[in-house]
């Protein structure tokens, strides 16, 4: 009684009911707010917190800025705040008008996000011509992965594709990377209702601060190659999966195109079954299936591996099942 007390309070007064109906469509930022409100900072800040503190809102820092979203559905609160925002009047002037105001953010946002992309294209089409088209790849990541999932974490997210292509077969799915402009695409990206339980934060692969044993899926797609330290993203991979949860890697093969490092800022040149089963044996995961993409002259592979049910064991069998 007390926390759905608290939860009407927050909520029975006009700012803050259009802030939860704002947040209810997307991350903002306290800065998109102001503009779509034209209240001052400090007067925005202070409501969301009092919506942070009854548990509606969930405040996402990401170096100087700060995002706001609902929290999670899966929480009472998070509930009641989708309910209290799913009540307001499909034809409420001033909703309208919040609605035409994020609208304008979206649009900022998308123009930033392709102004990104341009400068980057002929850099990101270079690499994309020497190995297989990315439709062949996320095919066979596809094939691979759960038909249903509760939870995903995307480690090293970029634009948020995994996200968007697995969203069908998850019910919550989270991105993390630590390029600001690569969230900033991935967030205008995951705009549309059918992505609304994706999120993206910036984050560290090796450390994610993220709870130990809350995902039944990680995924980590071309990423590998730019990691200094690729056994600690297994472990940390390891760490947040939940018993015989799955985790996905997708990326090259040993190769010796030396240009991807000075061109590319590769780290390393691809990745053997070898190696992977180590890592995943350090980690406390069982190896499994792997395909493999040949291109030309870039091979691509994907290897999955298995949570220890206890966490704690050291698997006796490393062998590899190579398909494809």
């Amino acid at each position: 009684m007390d926390r759905l007390l608290s939860c009407l309070r927050a909520t029975a007064e006009p700012t803050r009911l259009r802030l939860l109906s704002i947040c209810a469509e997307g991350d903002v930022t306290v800065t998109e707010l102001t503009r779509i409100l034209g209240q001052s900072q400090p007067r925005i800040s202070r409501h969301l917190k009092l919506l942070c503190d009854a548990g509606l809102l969930d405040r996402v820092p990401e170096g100087s800025w700060v995002f706001y979203r609902l929290a999670d559905q899966r929480t009472r609160e998070g509930q009641l705040a989708r309910d209290f925002a799913a009540m307001i009047p499909e034809g409420d002037p001033q909703h309208a008008l919040d609605l035409a105001g994020l609208g304008e953010e979206k649009v900022a946002r998308a123009a930033a996000a392709n102004a990104y992309f341009r400068a980057n294209a002929a850099q990101w089409d270079s690499l994309r011509s020497l190995y297989v088209d990315e439709s062949e790849v996320e095919a066979a990541l596809f094939a691979l992965f759960p038909e249903h999932c509760g939870d995903l974490l995307d480690i090293g997210t970029g634009t948020g594709r995994m996200l968007r292509l697995l969203a069908g077969r998850i019910d919550n799915g989270v991105g993390i990377d630590a390029s600001r402009e690569m969230l900033s695409i991935a967030r205008a990206e995951l705009e549309s209702p059918e992505f609304r339980h994706c999120h993206v934060r910036h984050g560290d692969m090796y450390h994610t601060e993220l709870e130990s044993g809350s995902f039944d899926a990680v995924v980590v797609h071309m990423v590998l190659h730019y990691a200094d330290r690729p056994s600690a993203i297994f472990a940390e991979a390891a760490r947040v999966l939940r018993p015989e949860g799955q985790l996905v890697v997708v990326d090259f093969t040993p190769h010796t195109l030396e240009a991807l490092r000075a061109d590319h800022a590769h780290r390393r040149l691809g990745f053997d079954d070898r190696e992977i089963a180590v890592w995943c044996r350090d980690s406390g995961l069982t190896a499994k299936r792997s395909v493999a993409l040949p291109g030309d002259p870039l091979t691509v592979k994907i290897w999955t591996a298995t949570a220890n049910s206890a966490k704690t064991e050291t698997f006796q069998n490393h062998t590899m099942e190579v398909v494809g």
